[in-house]
């Protein structure tokens, strides 16, 4: 029934996910509230701003390297994309996690196109973790909501593909979600006030768009009987 908040139940039919995991999903703190999840979108508007911001790229439109301090510095990026956050402390999470390295010059150099917490750490993996709960969040919203208002959740897969081709499309994926998700970046950036302070309105709004793999090897490379 539209406009009825949807089951645990119902939910856990629906995505797979048992009634326990559901429910205590759905039980955690609002995002807004979490001070890892803010940690997580600092680091990212520093890369994002690193490689859209004319003042921090070379001649040719790429992320320039940059020394610690100065006018034209990852101290003075920092400054612009993440608010009062200590630049070394910023600097040393980029670093940890491989988005960053410093030169030979000690300058900071951009590694990566975005910010992935490190593996293996409860916390960094409690990040990842919210990207089910907004996954969850959208189908609550779909089955309950109006279809006019319905929130985009699309897919695409295919269940009889020769294991040869997993890697190729690992790549592309990558590549061409990459490119969407820096086009939405640069649209959200210009109007995040966090990132743009002269931007105008009232009232707050979280939006954003996530994209995730699906690969699934029913039988290995030479073990199938189809040829």
């Amino acid at each position: 029934m539209q406009g009825r908040k949807q089951s645990v139940s119902r939910i856990a039919v629906i995505t797979g996910l048992n009634r326990k995991e559901v429910k205590r999903l759905r039980d955690q703190p609002l995002i807004e509230k979490s001070r890892l999840d803010e940690r997580y979108n600092r680091a990212a508007r520093v890369i994002s701003g690193w490689l859209e911001d004319p003042a921090f790229q070379d001649a040719k439109g790429d992320p320039d390297c940059l020394p610690l301090e100065g006018d034209r510095s990852f101290s003075a990026l920092v400054k612009r994309f993440s608010g009062d956050m200590p630049p070394r402390a910023v600097a040393d999470e980029l670093m940890r996690v491989g988005a960053m390295e410093l030169t030979p010059h000690e300058e900071y150099r951009l590694t990566a196109r975005g910010y992935v917490p490190g593996r293996g750490v409860a916390e960094e993996l409690q990040v990842l973790g919210t990207d089910t709960r907004d996954l969850i969040e959208t189908i609550d919203h779909n089955l309950s909501g109006a279809p006019d208002g319905a929130r985009f959740q699309r897919k695409v897969m295919y269940d009889n593909v020769p294991v040869k081709h997993v890697a190729g499309f690992r790549k592309l994926g990558a590549r061409l979600g990459q490119n969407l998700l820096e086009q939405l970046n640069s649209w959200l950036s210009e109007r995040d006030r966090d990132s743009n302070p002269k931007v105008e309105g009232h009232g707050r709004a979280r939006i954003g768009i996530g994209i995730y793999a699906i690969e699934e090897i029913h039988e290995p490379e030479g073990k199938d009987k189809s040829g």
